[in-house]
């Protein structure tokens, strides 16, 4: 009988750790990655947050040991959500926000790297993004802008190395960058939410930051946040945001929309971010819990198909663990 034979091709690229190693197209590193960093300021001891296992909301004082155990870890860039006490429609008090960034910088000068999140959806009593008009079956976009330019110069001032605006507003990049230029923090960087999706998965974020929207004529953030359904709208966002002054464009949530990132990494030379969402976080968290899944080998994975899509950051809840499990080579 002829003895068949096989063109031994691909399987050659597999063959052994050492050759999976030279070929491989993704290289992760603990060192893109942002661990975001809740802190409320109602709270005196940490909570944990439900769905999100080993993410707690931290007070202003254990905030500081969470940062003291992620820089041991090898994580020293952070996103911070400041939970303020008291909600209010107008005249919103930053001042929280800007105490505790000036904390983290006393204790912890240039070893760390904060990213502000820029959003008012903590602040209001309707949960919205923004100010809403008087029949609250809108949010309106210049005033908001304009609050958002306030806020940002007062996070600059504290020692924010990056404002990341949230809120999804038309020309808040511009408006933002102009501000902090005219006030000298030409060096603080933005980071824009450019691609952010009316998305499902943010179930878990709204529990710790208090931010579920719920004004009677807006249930929903459908008109400022973009249709999963439409990837020009995204693509011509974040492009929007590029030329008004963004320096990294973030596409959230990311490991469903990884077509997105990689859509925008073609038309972009800027740094592209992937936010791994809460929702999407919980559901790898609930893989491992209930015993169908390896965690970190699924984070790996999910890690991987980001950065193979054109993502050079990665924003993820489990960034604290980034540094031991890229290490162990689980992926």
């Amino acid at each position: 009988m002829e003895k068949i034979s096989y063109p031994a091709t691909q399987r050659r690229y597999r063959a052994d750790e050492h050759i999976r190693e030279l070929t491989a197209g993704v290289r992760l590193s603990h060192k893109v990655f942002i661990q975001p960093l809740f802190v409320d300021a109602s709270v005196e001891a940490p909570r944990y947050v439900d769905g999100l296992n080993e993410v707690r909301v931290d007070s202003t004082v254990s905030v500081i040991e969470t940062i003291a155990a992620d820089l041991e870890a090898g994580i020293t860039k952070f996103l911070l959500f400041p939970v303020p006490a008291k909600k209010s429609v107008k005249n919103f008090d930053y001042s929280f926000a800007v105490a505790v960034i000036k904390n983290i910088r006393t204790h912890f000068g240039d070893r760390v790297w904060v990213a502000a999140d820029l959003c008012l959806c903590s602040y209001t009593e309707h949960g919205h993004c923004g100010i809403l008009n008087e029949k609250g079956t809108k949010l309106l976009n210049n005033p908001t802008v304009a609050e958002l330019a306030k806020y940002a110069t007062l996070l600059a001032d504290a020692g924010a190395n990056c404002i990341a605006p949230s809120d999804m507003m038309d020309g808040r990049i511009g408006a933002i960058r102009a501000q902090l230029d005219v006030l000298g923090y030409d060096d603080v960087s933005i980071m824009s939410y450019a691609a952010k999706f009316s998305s499902q998965f943010y179930g878990p974020f709204r529990d710790a930051c208090h931010s579920a929207p719920s004004a009677g004529g807006l249930k929903n953030r459908k008109t400022y946040q973009i249709d999963a359904a439409n990837l020009n709208d995204a693509v011509a966002s974040a492009l929007r945001d590029e030329k008004e002054g963004a320096d990294i464009l973030m596409v959230k949530p990311a490991a469903l929309y990884t077509d997105v990132i990689k859509t925008l990494k073609q038309q972009t030379l800027k740094p592209v971010a992937a936010y791994h969402v809460s929702g999407e976080y919980a559901a790898v968290e609930m893989l491992a819990e209930k015993g169908m899944a390896d965690r970190s080998a699924v984070h790996l994975e999910v890690w991987t198909a980001m950065v193979r899509s054109g993502a050079d950051i990665i924003i993820s809840y489990a960034a604290r663990n980034a540094k031991q499990w890229i290490e162990e080579k689980k992926y």
